[in-house]
């Protein structure tokens, strides 16, 4: 049972990672603002950092981990660029990030809450992939 929650967990967090530095690399050609573009640039690298991480762990366990779910992307990616031909703004970039991150923080802790027998390195990325959306929710309140 811990063993199949801990790569249940991991193979979310491991979406959830590919669909947060996606959608930055999605909203950067846009960005007007240096300190938008430094928050955001330093949260994607902050995934990817804890996406080494987490890489490791699911080769321990010996899963290739998961892609986010085609539809989610594919609507993301839709709204994304429809917000940014209407309104190419700081504002719109901070209101599609915002979005994303509040799904980000609410579908982590519902995985969290779900694969509670998952061992504590796991849960421990989990924890801190949902604090790094959560700050970059905070920095992006100045933008909306």
């Amino acid at each position: 049972m811990i063993e199949q929650d801990t790569i249940k967990l991991l193979r979310e967090c491991d979406a959830g990672i590919k669909m947060g530095v996606s959608t930055i690399d999605e909203v950067m050609d846009y960005v007007k603002s240096e300190k938008l573009k430094r928050y955001l640039n330093e949260c994607k690298d902050e995934h990817n950092r804890l996406d080494v991480k987490l890489q490791k762990l699911l080769e321990k366990y010996k899963d290739d981990g998961k892609d986010p779910n085609p539809i989610a992307k594919g609507m993301s990616w839709m709204k994304t660029n429809m917000k940014l031909v209407m309104n190419e703004s700081d504002s719109t970039i901070a209101d599609l990030i915002t979005d994303g991150c509040n799904m980000g923080v609410k579908s982590l802790n519902k995985y969290l809450n779900e694969y509670a027998a998952a061992d504590e390195e796991s849960k421990d990325i989990c924890k801190k992939l949902i604090k790094l959306e959560e700050e970059l929710l905070e920095q992006m309140r100045d933008y909306l």
